[in-house]
């Protein structure tokens, strides 16, 4: 009887609080917004625009867990409740799904919630999701809210 292949399935997500307005946190989760402060973060932009909506479509080649070129997908966008999630897709390797919220606390602070989930599609996806540990996730999200402060610390 052939095998027959299983997905595994991750799924994390990090909070931190950063001591800047919404207004100014929120934009900084979008493809251009990324580039301000995540080192390596570059995108092919598929459809021209810089706004993001519903549905736009962009590339990624080396950066956030990637093993082959990555197709990312807007899922939504609300930019009103401060909510964005994005498919991304590793043809071969694994499917993930980000969703970034931001929280107002105080007219100067924010809480920023990460979610990622990982299926896999192969058994090097499988592999890598193995490896993603709540350890890993929590380091991972650590960075992200060390890169920031450095960013506003220069942008303040």
């Amino acid at each position: 009887m052939p095998s027959r292949f299983v997905s595994r399935v991750v799924y994390h997500s990090e909070e931190f609080l950063l001591e800047k307005d919404i207004a100014r946190v929120f934009p900084l989760f979008s493809p251009e917004g990324e580039k301000l402060w995540a080192p390596g973060w570059d995108y092919t932009n598929l459809l021209g625009s810089k706004d993001v909506k519903r549905d736009d479509v962009f590339l990624t080649d080396s950066h956030d867990h990637r093993s082959t070129q990555a197709i990312w997908i807007v899922a939504d966008y609300d930019p009103v409740r401060h909510y964005v999630s994005y498919y991304k897709v590793e043809p071969g390797e694994k499917v993930g799904k980000i969703v970034v919220e931001c929280f107002e606390q105080t007219e100067t602070s924010t809480l920023v919630k990460i979610t990622y989930k990982y299926i896999g599609l192969s058994d090097s996806g499988n592999q890598f999701i193995t490896g993603f540990t709540k350890q890993a996730y929590k380091e991972f999200i650590g960075e992200w809210r060390s890169l920031l402060l450095r960013y506003f610390e220069k942008h303040p």
